[in-house]
């Protein structure tokens, strides 16, 4: 497509051009401007622009409400809007301090995150076999492994590359700036297996929805969905020990806090099929009890489960 010179693909291509250059404006224009303020400031203009977000995307809203309605039966469904609301300011808030990424240093980073159980992470990476972080969409997500390379423990990270090759470009600046290093799923095994060797550290962001050719069924927050097994599939292979890793929001101190968990005990019977899902399934039982225990840091706004099992309805129908 590349070398044909037909109209048709060319009015593509340049359509494509277009739609790139009009989301990635207004988005590079908001970073630069949140960038530009004190933190204190930026945060409390993200999350204005979360709520408004809120109030705006009618279609976001709704999967949201939605998943929380799949979880929370329970709740009255104005408590469910509330815990919404926060979710929004959660995901503004996230954008104003990845906005601040460009000022973080090794000198002040203890002013925005700090840590609780970092001897766990300690403790691992000394085994020499590498580490595998097991994180979630959780909270200011982006932030947890900026802080923690200047705190001086860069890692390797696992990315799907956006579509908008211009906004993809923008959030890697971004991401590397504090010197961790973005592996694309695409390409994973081979990159993360040398960087397991080489006694590094890797992180997976493993609560998204995946697709029945690259997941296993189980249970997260009580709903089967569709999981993918790749920290679970490393982790049987090499003996690298995974860690949780979750950076937490405190309202009081507008402060972070990233809490590494000790090691999650997988099970190894023989048979690797098997392993694969119930591993799998204790990896997704530990992202459950920090979203159960803060619900408002997770993004309850993404179809997570979307594909079904065979026989199953569509639960966003």
């Amino acid at each position: 497509m590349r070398s044909c010179a037909t109209l048709a693909p060319f009015g593509m291509r340049r359509r494509h051009w277009l739609r790139d250059l009009i989301e990635y404006i207004p988005a590079l224009m908001v970073v630069k401007f949140l960038g530009l303020l004190p933190r204190r400031w930026a945060l409390r203009l993200g999350e204005g622009i979360g709520l408004l977000v809120y109030v705006g995307w009618r279609r976001l809203r709704r999967v949201g409400e939605r998943n929380l309605e799949l979880v929370f039966p329970h709740l009255h469904r104005a408590e469910r809007r509330d815990l919404l609301r926060r979710v929004f300011r959660m995901l503004g808030r996230h954008l104003a301090e990845f906005s601040q990424f460009p000022k973080l240093h090794r000198e002040n980073i203890a002013e925005v995150v700090q840590y609780a159980g970092l001897e766990h992470y300690e403790q691992a990476i000394r085994q020499g076999r590498g580490v595998l972080i097991l994180t979630a969409h959780f909270g200011a997500w982006e932030l947890s492994p900026f802080a923690h390379a200047l705190y001086g423990h860069p890692l390797n990270f696992l990315v799907r590359r956006l579509d908008n090759p211009l906004l993809d470009r923008l959030i890697e600046r971004y991401r590397t700036l504090s010197g961790n290093h973005p592996i694309d799923k695409k390409d994973a095994a081979r990159q993360v297996l040398a960087a397991l060797r080489r006694g590094e550290a890797v992180g997976v962001l493993m609560d998204l929805n995946t697709q029945p050719q690259e997941g296993v069924f189980c249970k997260f927050l009580g709903i089967t969905c569709c999981t993918s097994p790749i920290l679970t599939r490393f982790a049987l292979r090499t003996g690298a020990p995974i860690i949780p890793g979750f950076l937490i929001w405190d309202e009081r101190t507008r402060r972070h806090t990233l809490r590494f968990d000790p090691p999650v005990d997988l099970v190894r019977t023989g048979d690797h099929a098997q392993d694969l899902v119930v591993n799998t399934e204790r990896l997704n039982e530990v992202i459950e009890s920090f979203v159960r225990q803060y619900p408002d840091h997770w993004v309850w706004v993404h179809k997570r489960w979307a594909t079904r099992p065979p026989g199953e309805p569509d639960l966003y129908g």
